[in-house]
């Protein structure tokens, strides 16, 4: 079980490179767009996050932090939200995509300093 959580907390990462990436890419661009990297991200993140909580409430390792978890999956939907809603644009509004990299950025704060 501990392989698949090590798995898991991978390709979350992988995910979270992902979106960021595909934010970062988008910052030179006049005209920004939501990207398929971004989507696949922010999707990747959503689901490896949920099965991470299972995995390690199954193993029962230590215990979680639900507020924390809590907190960082309502800022990951709201991310998935606008990723979702923009991403067949030809061009996103700019506070659009700074919401997004802001909010990426602020799980990313929050996963390390909470």
């Amino acid at each position: 079980m501990e392989i698949v959580k090590n798995l898991l907390l991978v390709l979350h990462f992988v995910g979270l490179a992902s979106l960021l990436g595909g934010f970062l890419v988008q910052m030179k661009p006049a005209v920004k767009t939501v990207n398929p990297a971004m989507l696949h991200g922010a999707l990747t993140q959503l689901v490896t996050g949920v099965a991470l909580v299972g995995v390690i409430e199954a193993i029962g390792e230590h215990e979680l932090n639900y507020p924390k978890i809590m907190t960082k999956t309502a800022v990951l939907l709201v991310i998935t939200g606008l990723v979702f809603v923009f991403r067949g644009r030809e061009r996103v509004p700019t506070g659009v995509w700074g919401a997004i990299g802001g909010l990426t950025l602020l799980n990313i704060v929050l996963a390390v300093f909470w």
